[in-house]
């Protein structure tokens, strides 16, 4: 849920003023994951190149570190105000230099300075730690320290890590006679601590060095060196190249992150750190390390003790996203960014996926574009669908016992708009799980079932929890995410890259839009040898093609939208009506407007409205109802009617060219239903289509409420805390 940024540079002149900045921009960046908190941690005064010095060694320097309750400005500002008082320029010069850096989301103790992130050792500030993630045992760690003299100001579970490695520091000192290297000593902190975690460590006894651990909560390590003078590019600095592993001590700047939008503007190399990866900063160079935990768990009462490590190789990574993938650009907020990106969200998700014989076929952009033009006909082209992902385990799924989806949030709702599809054409029974209750029931598995977890981040801590529950049962996995190299793709057998793009407002619209379409695709490529399901297929194929065209005219439905959202804005509370598809519509609905728009909503099933949900039903109460034409529209329309009698204020979604509901009015006793027409297109993709109205809904009833749209109150993007 938190967000962890690291900057180091080692032989790189750069001033303080350079570092902050670096430092502050990482943290926007970051700053979806957790906005309750932040803080930052820098040194006092430069150290030396170790090699400059007479010993060898770099020149101690204390660390400054600096907390703000609230957003990144609230840190800029208070970072400005103790430079001031100290009398530290910003324009001096660091050729050596580690700054850490973190945005919290509060887990334990509300957001207030002395619980905000970097945690220290001690007023001395001789260790410091950044953390992503929660410790589980830390009760038992803080009650040993407490007994060994240690104070805690905080009221985290982090305060634990660096008061550790000051004990650890000291009593191993003593017993070596003699400094120890940083990274044995983080490996002896870690060996202490159950849970989850990223973590950052910095210290004064270690100067120009960073220490980082992973296990659970992402990190990725993103490396940017000086060019040679040899060099003959013009660019002054480069990416490290795919592949190449770095041990040389020349000029080089480094990033840590939690995120890869957090680097992507200062290099593209990347070195993805795995769990119970250890990497290591030092004197310009790199290594990467993996921990082997004890075997025998203590109580916490004696300290876990031989620690060990051991190099490993991680292959440097280039990144595929652009800077411009993170910018608002001409929007206000990057939940009406993301609202708009759609339709070529969709054509990315598609790509290389969807192919149809004849010309171009294979060409989806071009595709669009004739269809659009009316100079294409997909009537007599017959298409296919290819993910690449599934290739080596399309029979070992088709052979299942079941299909098991897991997921949490917007992911489950994607997985439920997309069921009665998968269960359509595979013609397997397909069940639902929401992966936090799932963990506590621990249902039965088989080895014969498929699951299917399916998370935007690929982090999200209880469907990673589940998932290793269904993996000890024998379980073939699947992940559907939109983040290459995360933690549900590494450890899935098999998956499906949604490739919506970076989403980086809280509230997911696009990473949504493009689950339905990657789960629907999977379904059709898992039926690809039905005969009796050609036609089905065919005509879901033909749908996808001219689904971002759909998109495009829904969107153009703005200013009704914008229109209703004033008058709804002083209510209370909204309930959404749908069945059949879209069921998960208008739970997906109600959550949007509930996350961002601070409203009460709720998703209904229609088919459940006369057990309980009637009695709520009056005129001043809007209800929406979703009336697109499927097999569920005549129950849908006795729904509205059922309603009308009751003097409901209705606002009904309908297919644009219905009507049914042309001259539906009020008895009297309420108001005359308003009516929002949607494009009509194949009935398991209509909840795609249908979504984006209410997308576009719940962004300005919260824009005209006066909330924050990227970042509402309490919630964070990436939840990687149960």
């Amino acid at each position: 849920m938190c967000g962890i940024f690291a900057y180091a540079n080692y032989g790189v002149a750069r001033d303080r003023k350079f570092i902050l900045d670096a430092l502050y921009n990482g943290l926007r960046r970051l700053e979806y994951r957790g906005y309750d908190s932040a803080g930052i941690a820098i040194d006092d005064f430069p150290a030396q190149v170790p090699d400059s010095t007479e010993n060898g060694q770099a020149e101690k320097a204390k660390p400054i570190v600096i907390k703000a309750e609230g957003k990144i400005d609230n840190l800029v500002a208070e970072g400005n105000k103790q430079l001031s008082e100290q009398d530290l320029p910003v324009d001096t010069v660091f050729h050596v230099h580690t700054g850490i850096a973190h945005t919290r989301w509060a887990t334990h103790g509300p957001p207030e300075p002395k619980n905000s992130h970097p945690h220290t050792s001690g007023s001395d500030n001789e260790f410091v730690v950044v953390h992503n993630g929660i410790i589980t045992n830390y009760k038992v760690l803080k009650e040993m320290l407490i007994r060994k003299g240690f104070t805690f100001v905080s009221d985290t579970d982090t305060e634990v890590i660096p008061l550790l490695a000051k004990y650890l520091h000291d009593s191993m000192s003593a017993e070596s006679c003699g400094p120890i290297p940083f990274r044995q000593l983080v490996t002896e902190v870690v060996r202490q601590l159950d849970g989850a975690y990223a973590l950052l460590f910095k210290s004064s006894h270690y100067p120009g060095e960073i220490v980082a651990c992973k296990r659970g909560s992402p990190l990725i390590l993103g490396i940017r060196e000086k060019r040679r003078k040899d060099d003959d590019s013009d660019d002054e600095y480069r990416s490290l190249s795919p592949g190449r592993t770095r041990l040389e001590k020349s000029p080089v700047e480094y990033f840590f992150a939690s995120d890869p939008s957090a680097v992507v503007e200062h290099t593209k190399s990347v070195l993805i750190m795995e769990d119970d990866d250890m990497a290591h900063l030092f004197e310009g160079s790199y290594g990467v390390f993996r921990m082997h935990r004890p075997d025998d768990h203590t109580d916490g009462a004696e300290m876990r003790r031989f620690a060990r490590e051991e190099s490993v190789h991680r292959v440097i990574q280039t990144l595929e996203i652009e800077v411009e993938s993170i910018m608002k650009g001409e929007y206000d907020h990057f939940m009406q960014k993301e609202i708009h990106e759609q339709p070529e969200s969709l054509t990315q998700t598609m790509r290389g996926r969807l192919t149809f014989d004849g010309e171009r076929g294979s060409d989806i952009n071009y595709m669009i574009r004739e269809f659009e033009a009316g100079r294409a006909s997909l009537e007599n082209r017959h298409g296919k669908i290819t993910i690449g992902g599934l290739r080596d385990f399309g029979m070992a799924i088709r052979r299942s016992r079941r299909l098991i989806f897991i997921g949490c949030g917007t992911s489950y709702h994607a997985a439920l708009a997309s069921r009665s599809i998968v269960e359509e054409l595979v013609e397997l029974p397909v069940a639902l799980e929401l992966a936090s209750d799932l963990q506590d029931r621990k249902a039965p598995m088989f080895r014969d079932d498929t699951v299917i977890a399916v998370s935007q981040s690929g982090e999200t801590a209880d469907t990673l929890e589940a998932l290793k529950y269904a993996q000890a049962q024998g379980c073939l996995t699947v992940g559907i995410t939109n983040t290459v190299g995360s933690a549900i793709a590494r450890a899935t057998d098999c998956g499906v890259h949604i490739n919506a793009g970076c989403e980086i407002g809280v509230a997911s619209t696009k990473a949504y839009t493009s689950q339905i379409v990657a789960i629907t695709m999977m379904a059709l490529a898992l039926c690809e040898d039905s005969i009796g399901k050609a036609q089905r297929r065919q005509e879901i194929m033909q749908g996808l093609v001219t689904l971002p065209l759909a998109i495009e005219k829904a969107l153009a439905l703005r200013p009704k939208l914008v229109e209703l959202s004033h008058n709804l804005s002083e209510e209370n509370s909204l309930l959404v009506f749908g069945r059949g598809f879209q069921y998960a519509t208008a739970l997906e609905a109600a959550l949007k407007v509930k996350e961002v728009a601070l409203m009460h909503s709720e998703g209904i099933l229609a088919g459940e409205m006369k057990h309980g949900p009637l009695a709520l039903v009056d005129s001043t109460l809007p209800l929406i109802v979703i009336a697109t034409r499927d097999h569920t529209f005549d129950r849908q329309h006795n729904v509205v009617q059922q309603l009308l009698a009751r003097h409901a204020r209705l606002i009904i979604m309908c297919s644009e060219d219905e009507t049914s509901f042309d001259n539906l009015k009020s008895d009297g006793g309420g108001p005359d239903p308003l009516i929002i027409r949607v494009p009509q297109t194949v009935d398991c993709l209509q909840s795609v289509v249908n979504m984006v109205p209410l997308q576009l809904l719940s962004y300005h009833l919260t824009v005209i409420r006066g909330h924050d749209v990227d970042q509402p109150r309490n919630l964070a993007k990436s939840v990687t805390v149960m």
